[in-house]
């Protein structure tokens, strides 16, 4: 394939095949996908879209993290960068089009745009991003965080997933972090704009086509580990045990009643728990359990978190047990760009498509581009708002409405 033997199957029909396509990569038993970093799903994925991004006539790069690039070069000399793209990651047996859209939107509005117009000024890339949902590693963003810079590789020291595995061990493995490649930080970033779908309700509720986002929310995320005694389950009274996993369901039921009563836009969810020694007559000894924290003002996070820690250490100490707490994660609130947000409804008004300005509630690597360069988020609808499910589905027409106006905005800014 090259973009310069134009494709003779519609967008439409060409957005049906490359969704099922990249779905191949990783996919579950349950009509899923699961991509975590660096597997060996994850390593297909995006040696499959580089074969593409090269048919097409791309110019085609990976970094050091493993971040993947194909450019359309611009005519002007030392121009800038427009970037768009998504993360190729997925969580485990998730979807088939969080992060993939954004990936294959950006490769189809570069192919239509050579097709119509030729080559742009300005340098347009599409980038598949190697990390976004921290599923394998307690680690977020290491695609975006190392092109902007807000992250290193001194981040990752120690890191290693559920296997035992090192962080810098899987990297490595792939000829990443070894200096291969070139270094992933960026400074020739003109903008960055990525398409996702929502991964909500409020699109398909609210009957619009297209989500102008303002900004993100902020988000905070922990492991607790509740530490007790383990003792026999039998002969133990009631009152002697010093039981972790009685704790921690106070503690949980703690976090998220306070959560209700103190915001009420505010959200907290407890979704990983596990227990030692986990054996069914025998008194927790250890019970660690993950908090998931958000909302869109930082000063909300910070008043929340300072209260809900104190009452969750008092709530330890008076079951007799210890409470450790590992903050692992603090992204802040962030606004997208409201000068290309402006472009955005512009396109939109003209075309006449049905949109509305929305805050996201869920993390994407805008938050991290949104810090570092200027930024739009634009979302699709998701049906019934299911997403990280192999249920996740968005309709091909609305995907091919948000392309159509991804690609308008990439002929504003780089033609």
């Amino acid at each position: 394939m090259d973009m310069r033997a134009k494709d003779t199957s519609t967008l439409y029909e060409q957005i049906e095949q490359l969704v099922d396509w990249l779905a191949e990569f990783g996919k579950s038993e349950n009509g899923g996908v699961t991509r975590l970093l660096y597997s060996d799903s994850w390593d297909q994925a995006q040696r499959a879209v580089e074969k593409y991004m090269n048919q097409s006539g791309l110019v085609t790069y990976y970094d050091d993290v493993g971040n993947l690039y194909g450019r359309l070069v611009g005519s002007e000399e030392n121009t800038t960068t427009i970037l768009t793209g998504s993360h190729i990651d997925t969580v485990k047996d998730g979807g088939k089009f969080d992060g993939a859209y954004g990936i294959i939107a950006g490769l189809l509005a570069l192919r239509g745009l050579y097709e119509q117009y030729g080559a742009p000024k300005k340098n347009i890339e599409v980038v598949s991003l190697c990390e976004e949902e921290g599923s394998r590693f307690p680690m977020t963003y290491w695609g975006s965080g190392n092109i902007s810079g807000a992250k290193n590789p001194e981040d990752i020291l120690n890191i290693k997933d559920s296997q035992g595995v090192s962080f810098e061990a899987s990297m490595n493995k792939l000829q990443f972090g070894i200096g291969k490649y070139s270094l992933p930080k960026r400074n020739d970033l003109d903008c960055f704009i990525e398409l996702h779908i929502e991964q909500g309700v409020v699109l398909e509720k609210e009957k619009k086509t297209i989500g102008v986002v303002s900004h993100i929310v902020g988000q905070r995320r922990y492991n607790l580990t509740v530490i007790g005694e383990s003792n026999h389950a039998g002969t133990t009274p009631m009152a002697w045990r010093k039981d972790a996993m009685y704790a921690a369901a106070q503690l949980i039921q703690s976090l998220i009643d306070r959560g209700k009563e103190m915001f009420s836009d505010l959200v907290v969810t407890v979704g990983q728990i596990s227990l030692e020694p986990n054996i069914a007559n025998v008194i927790p000894k250890k019970a660690t359990f993950s908090v998931d924290i958000r909302h869109s003002k930082e000063d909300v996070l910070e008043r929340f978190c300072d209260v809900i820690f104190k009452d969750l250490k008092m709530i330890a100490n008076k079951h007799q047990t210890q409470l450790e707490i590992d903050n692992w994660m603090n992204e802040n609130p962030v606004l997208m760009s409201e000068q290309l947000n402006s472009l955005i409804q512009t396109i939109l008004e003209k075309k006449q498509v049905p949109y509305m300005k929305m805050i996201s509630g869920a993390g994407h690597d805008s938050q991290i581009f949104g810090q570092y360069c200027p930024t739009a988020l634009i979302f699709v609808p998701s049906q019934n708002g299911i997403s990280h499910s192999p249920l996740e589905f968005t309709n091909t027409k609305d995907l091919e409405v948000g392309i159509q106006v991804l690609m308008e905005a990439l002929y504003e800014l780089a033609y």
